[in-house]
């Protein structure tokens, strides 16, 4: 059987947190919940959160030599439907004609206040 592998981008910052970015098993790669907590985008719109996230996501799937059409499942957070037109937007935009199975789901809030949306992720490697 295989190990499953834990791994860290230090591209993406340092994990203060009882998790890691990702896990790597057989050919998946599963990619944990990423905000734009840090980034220039913590406190903008949910459309230049998404696109934080989205370059997060580019970060994980370049360093492991592949794209974002690897992108099998993704998991989105949000807490407000009332931005959905502007996130549609964005994911359009970065799936292109590689549209992956998706959950969308409406929380109370996220681990900071300012925080509009969360996106956790699966790749096939």
């Amino acid at each position: 059987m295989t190990q499953p592998e834990r791994k860290n981008y230090p591209q993406l910052g340092e994990v203060k947190a009882p998790y890691v970015h990702a896990v790597k098993h057989a050919s998946t790669l599963y990619v944990s919940g990423l905000t734009a907590f840090g980034t220039a985008a913590q406190n903008g719109t949910i459309d230049e959160q998404a696109d934080a996230i989205f370059a997060q996501l580019k970060v994980i799937a370049a360093a492991e030599q592949t794209s974002l059409a690897a992108l099998i499942k993704v998991t989105l957070f949000i807490t407000s439907f009332a931005e959905i037109t502007a996130l549609r937007e964005v994911l359009y935009r970065h799936y292109g004609e590689h549209l992956p199975a998706s959950s969308l789901v409406q929380v109370s809030g996220l681990f900071s206040p300012d925080l509009r949306v969360e996106i956790e992720a699966i790749f096939a490697l």
